[in-house]
């Protein structure tokens, strides 16, 4: 679902449906607990207690597939993001004539920019750097003299292979 509110609706409703059916059965239970005979009890056992216990399987499973298409939803952006890094680093490793120096995909050393953390710095594309606060856009030198670790991840060009 594209709408987030309407997508949230399906849990939503599952729980409000559990709830129901949780009412039905003490409403059930107390119907049958306000009779002597047994046999008059049987009527509100049955039809509160079936109907009841409908509703709370029908709620759980509307709370079981709710949780599944979020946890594809998640699935399928991560799969998107590795995707990506996967295009992106076989277009910076074919080489060719817009390779650049050092087969960095047209980066030097001297007008590079990364996106620098506190210990370490990556691509401006990288997406672990996306969540960080302190993540800023600094010179690939200035990186290298506060002695930064490159990404692992995304490997972003450093100064051996920029000056090489």
């Amino acid at each position: 679902m594209n709408n987030p509110n309407l997508a949230r609706l399906g849990g939503q409703l599952g729980v409000l449906i559990c709830l129901l059916g949780f009412g039905v059965i003490f409403f059930g239970w107390n119907g049958a607990a306000s009779k002597n005979v047994s046999m008059a009890q049987f009527p509100f056992l049955i039809s509160g207690g079936v109907t009841g216990v409908a509703l709370v399987v029908i709620g759980a499973a509307m709370l079981i597939i709710q949780n599944a298409r979020e946890d594809r939803a998640r699935l399928e952006a991560v799969m998107e993001r590795v995707a990506a890094a996967l295009e992106a680093g076989a277009a910076g490793t074919r080489g060719g004539a817009h390779a650049g120096v050092g087969g960095v995909g047209g980066v030097s050393g001297g007008g590079a920019m990364v996106l620098a953390g506190t210990t370490s710095y990556h691509r401006l594309d990288c997406s672990l750097a996306e969540a960080r606060d302190e993540a800023h856009v600094v010179g690939l030198e200035e990186a290298f003299s506060r002695r930064m670790e490159p990404c692992r991840v995304c490997r972003p060009p450093s100064i051996a292979h920029a000056s090489a």
